[in-house]
């Protein structure tokens, strides 16, 4: 039986959600940032929502990255600068990003302009904390590469999909079960540890995020997908993370020409899960 991995799993988890919770609890009192107004944004239905979710799952999941139990001190450090990066430079988009420029093409054609978009700068920062989070826990320069644009890639997708409630959460937890399963079927309770907390704290917070209160912004959403993608990078064997990273990047790139909303709402699978917990979608008066 896979034990040890099941309690390494379970450990992360509850550390996890117990400390995104508590985060989340703390924030709404007092906010990481200036004041709630700083945070408070205008969702979808034009109702007002707040963003404080996503400083809620860093320290949440970096407080778990943290304390977890038998995390060697490289992986440990990894997963520390992945969600500090994807945190920290997605905090900085949701607080002071603009939208003149949209989408991984709009912000590398401004900064070939010589615009630097704040958008310009998390691509940066995340690309490079992505690449420095690799190198603690990569054998060579090519596997440091692959797994830095693992890391980097995963957390700008996840960002692409928070454009509905709990979608960003839900498309995590689905990733990340694999991975974890993986882990568990190989009684390794490191990587298992390590895919739980953030399955944990993003799970803990999908109420929220369900109930139309609050969302992962670019700070949950970044860091939610670094953390994902340091997990399939150490978990995953080359032909793995190859296939991953190339899923990645094709969903990067059609997004700047697709929208996810749409393909999700005309697929009837994909969208029974992506309805699955939220308020139904309001109709005009007299649509049937």
């Amino acid at each position: 039986m896979a034990r040890r991995a099941l309690l390494g799993a379970l450990a992360g988890a509850v550390l996890g959600a117990a400390a995104a919770r508590a985060a989340y609890a703390a924030f709404t009192r007092r906010p990481p940032v200036g004041d709630a107004e700083t945070w408070n944004r205008t969702n979808h239905r034009g109702e007002p929502i707040t963003l404080l979710e996503g400083p809620a799952f860093v320290a949440g999941a970096g407080t778990a990255a943290a304390v977890l139990p038998g995390l060697p001190v490289r992986l440990r450090a990894a997963a520390l600068l992945a969600v500090a990066g994807g945190g920290g430079f997605g905090g900085y988009d949701d607080l002071y990003g603009v939208t003149s420029s949209k989408g991984f093409k709009g912000h590398l054609t401004a900064l070939s302009k010589g615009e630097v978009t704040s958008g310009a700068v998390k691509i940066i920062g995340i690309g490079a904390t992505g690449l420095a989070a690799a190198a603690l826990t990569s054998r060579g320069v090519a596997d440091t590469v692959v797994n830095g644009a693992l890391v980097a890639g995963s957390a700008n997708l996840a960002n692409l999909f928070d454009l509905r409630p709990g979608r960003a959460i839900k498309v995590g937890l689905l990733c990340g079960a694999p991975l974890l399963a993986a882990a568990v079927r190989r009684d390794d309770p490191v990587r298992a540890g390590l895919a739980a907390l953030s399955l944990g704290a993003a799970a803990a917070l999908l109420p929220e995020d369900l109930g139309e209160r609050a969302m992962l912004g670019d700070a949950g959403a970044n860091a939610l997908g670094a953390l994902l993608g340091l997990a399939a990078s150490v978990t995953l064997g080359r032909p793995g993370r190859l296939a991953v990273l190339g899923t990645v990047v094709a969903l990067t790139a059609a997004s700047e020409k697709i929208s996810f909303t749409r393909v999700i709402a005309g697929n009837p699978v994909l969208h029974r899960i992506d309805m699955l917990g939220r308020r139904p979608v309001e109709q005009a008066p007299g649509h049937r």
